[in-house]
Order: C-alpha cells, then structure tokens, then sequence
C-alpha cells in the first residue's frame, strides 16, 4: 500500500518536471551586454576550462589560446589547447555569420556543420566532436551554452552526450585582454 500512495502522490511532480522546457536562446534576449560573435572573438583570448564526467568528477584541466579574425561575415578562431597532463591540441573554426543572431560553423573534428544562435548575452552552439579516447574515437554531441558576462569575460558550459545519455561536462572562462 505503501509502494502505491507513494507512485500517485510522485507521479505529478514526475509529470512536470518532464514538460519542463529547456532554455532557449529567446530566453535571454534581453539580457545584457549583448554578445556578438565578430567583436568578441576578434584578436586574442585566453580561455581555462575544466572536463568533468557525469558524475562531476574533475578529468581534466586546460588552457586555451584563441585567436579570432574576421572578414566581413567569416570568421576564424584558431584554439590551442594545452592540458595538464602536458598533452596538446589544435582546432581551427571556421565561423560564417548567418543573419539574425545565426550561425554556423565547421572544424576538422567536428561532424558536420555546428549550428549556432545568439539572443542577447547567450549563444547556443549545438554540434558533434569527433573525440579521441586511447585507441578510439567516439562521435560526441555537444549542447553549448556561452555566456557574455562583460565586455571581457564570457562563461562557456557544455553538456557532452552519446546516444542521448550524458558523458560529461565541459566548463570554461573566457577572458580579453
């Protein structure tokens, strides 16, 4: 009996929490100081991030060098990441600007096109990264949320998922000089 009242008096909370909805890049176009790809990933940056698993333990810390260049509505960031454990690696991005806060974008370990849309502060970028582990490679899709803070900083946290299940977590802090 027990088993029972505890299934109907959980079952609506269940319920709700499964229509919930996901944010949404219209969820912060009104928030401030509106971010634009051109003007902030143009020159310099440097990024520290983190890799934790899906139980939220830490795997891995790096630091990243970008530098971003323009040409009217295609970009390029070139990433060097260096990790750790002293390995290091290199993404070239090539970003085109869309119109209307869209974007799309291309690098040699990316499946495909990434997809990407700014609202105010926020940028959703969704893709899938071809993801080297020891001897093999998984395919792994990447639920990108960016933050503009200020004029100088900006807050990166990805979900990482395989099958629909999720892997891990990626956490970043960008910063201008």
């Amino acid at each position: 009996m027990n088993h029972r009242r505890l299934l109907l008096l959980t079952a609506p909370l269940a319920l709700l929490a499964a229509c919930a909805s996901a944010p949404t890049p219209s969820d912060y176009a009104a928030e401030t100081p509106a971010l634009d790809l051109k003007t902030y990933f143009n020159g310099p940056l440097t990024a520290h991030g983190l890799f934790t698993d899906r139980a939220g333990k830490v795997q891995r810390r790096f630091v990243v060098k970008l530098v971003g260049r323009w040409q009217g509505d295609v970009g390029t960031l070139e990433e060097d990441f260096a990790y750790s454990d002293g390995k290091a690696e290199r993404r070239v991005w090539t970003i085109t600007a869309l119109g209307d806060g869209r974007y799309k974008g291309t690098a040699a370990d990316v499946v495909g096109e990434a997809q990407g849309e700014a609202r105010g502060n926020a940028l959703r970028w969704s893709y899938t990264l071809r993801l080297p582990v020891g001897d093999t490679t998984y395919d792994v899709q990447f639920d990108d949320w960016m933050y503009l803070m200020d004029g100088k900083v900006m807050l990166n946290k990805a979900q990482m998922s395989k099958f629909g299940f999720r892997v891990g977590e990626v956490t970043l802090s960008f910063q201008k000089p």
